[in-house]
């Protein structure tokens, strides 16, 4: 079946049947998909139903329904949770602002930052909606995707495709005066389970502090940032 098993029989073979739904699908088609026997598919799809757990369409065909989207929004989230301290800790490690970025299709929104508590400051508040096609946490979020998404956006980049090459080959980004005239960055990537690329860490701060190859005084220490919360 392909999903890892926990050895609880109808639970497994429910889980089974919630991601065969997820594109949709005919109770021929969970047959086909879970290798179930059809009497034991239709009863669990059935099921799973009346707890809103799926759904059907005009078309009669099951899809995921709203009580899971209701119980993940009820979850606290883990990446923001572990990122809050670790934030603080690059913060002070670096002396520079840190950031998390998640991406929003053509944008990226800072979700969790810990400031510097004086001095000049390159500050992202919480909330702030920022371009993809500038800065070193956007070559991050762009670096890993395949390149028919990449692509397109290419054009309006104020960085290339050989940046993103370097950034895929070193692990980490750097921009300086990309986004924002006298500002610098560096950035590295927090992966999920499968090792795919969810988010960006950075810290930013002026040019006359980072210099114009900031990721050589502070690249490890974002790195290992990122590293730490990866895979959670």
């Amino acid at each position: 079946m392909g999903h890892s098993m926990s050895g609880v029989g109808v639970l497994d073979k429910a889980v089974v049947i919630l991601a065969a739904c997820v594109d949709g699908a005919s109770l021929a088609e969970l047959v086909d998909r879970t290798k179930l026997p059809r009497a034991t598919a239709h009863r669990l799809a059935q099921a799973l139903e009346i707890h809103r757990m799926l759904v059907r369409d005009t078309a009669g065909r099951w899809r995921p329904g709203p009580r899971l989207g209701e119980l993940a929004n009820a979850a606290p989230d883990v990446l923001l949770t572990a990122a809050e301290p670790l934030l603080s800790a690059l913060r002070d490690a670096t002396g520079e602002s840190a950031q998390l970025y998640l991406r929003r299709a053509d944008e990226r929104i800072c979700v969790a930052a810990a400031e510097r508590a004086s001095g000049l400051r390159d500050t992202v508040p919480v909330g702030s909606v920022l371009p993809m096609t500038a800065g070193s946490a956007a070559q991050i979020l762009l670096a890993w995707e395949p390149p028919e998404a990449v692509m397109p956006l290419l054009p309006r980049c104020k960085f290339t495709g050989r940046t993103l090459a370097e950034v895929r080959r070193r692990g980490w980004a750097q921009s300086v005066a990309e986004r924002e005239a006298g500002v610098a960055s560096v950035s590295s990537p927090i992966r999920d389970r499968t090792g795919r690329v969810i988010a960006a860490i950075s810290i930013s701060g002026p040019i006359e502090r980072l210099g114009r190859r900031p990721g050589d005084r502070h690249a490890m220490a974002v790195v290992r940032a990122g590293q730490r919360l990866s895979g959670l």
